[in-house]
């Protein structure tokens, strides 16, 4: 990768997306709604002595879930839109290389999904009262990094797609299967044997315990730094393989 190609990329996305509003509101304004909805569902349900309420535990995953939810579907759609309106091919024309461009892609957005973790957890700690043992920053360290890994994901998958609709049908598949299984609803021990072959698998699975692990001590753990390399390195391979399948136009 060329440095000054890299940012002069990270910097025309950047511009791209300041100018398209709906898409800012959408980073901005939706995870703090979601969570106060979150905050109202479970405000009066009761919490067992020594343990944290059902919002702390809930709100804190979902800290971490927004992000990876938004990124991938605005990522996915933004490089679709790239390919089907010629403005990649007319890239990949230029000293522009496909790494470049996809790791200028990752910086970018999550950039802005380090944004959106910042001002969603200022909502959840200071307005809905939401409680960890350890750092808010650690919070949103772990919610950026979602942001990356959702955005190398969703240009991965959205070189398989021709339309917007059909990059828009890939969330099922990769999102969903990855919020059921990563320990939210059912701890990943309890499930059967298979389901935790697939939940050791996907990478959104050692985020979520990542920040269950903030969540329950002051300091940062070894587990914690081990799930954080995980996504990372997830991330990364994410991207590479995105390189490696990228499509000039669609058809």
């Amino acid at each position: 990768m060329n440095p000054r190609i890299l940012s002069a990329t990270v910097a025309r996305i950047l511009r791209q997306l300041r100018h398209d509003r709906r898409t800012v509101a959408l980073l901005v304004a939706v995870p703090s709604v979601l969570l106060t909805l979150v905050y109202y569902m479970y405000v009066d349900q009761p919490t067992p002595p020594g343990q944290p309420s059902a919002f702390d535990r809930i709100a804190l995953v979902m800290l971490g879930f927004f992000p990876f939810i938004i990124m991938f579907l605005v990522t996915s759609i933004a490089m679709l839109r790239e390919r089907t309106t010629g403005t990649l091919e007319r890239l990949l024309t230029t000293p522009l290389a496909r790494t470049d461009l996809l790791f200028g892609y990752g910086i970018a957005f999550g950039l802005a999904g380090a944004v959106q973790a910042v001002i969603a957890s200022a909502v959840a700690y200071w307005l809905l009262g939401l409680e960890t043992a350890g750092s808010s920053a650690l919070v949103i360290m772990i919610a950026a990094l979602n942001a990356v890994l959702a955005v190398a994901l969703g240009l991965l998958c959205s070189a398989f797609a021709r339309t917007e609709f059909q990059a828009v049908q890939f969330m099922p598949v990769v999102v969903a299967p990855q919020l059921l299984l990563c320990g939210l609803f059912v701890p990943r021990g309890e499930m059967a044997g298979w389901l935790q072959v697939i939940s050791d698998v996907l990478p959104l699975s050692y985020a979520v315990e990542a920040l269950q692990e903030v969540g329950a001590h002051t300091e940062p753990t070894g587990t914690m730094w081990r799930d954080v390399a995980i996504v990372a390195a997830a991330a990364v391979l994410a991207l590479v393989l995105a390189a490696a399948t990228l499509r000039r136009r669609s058809g």
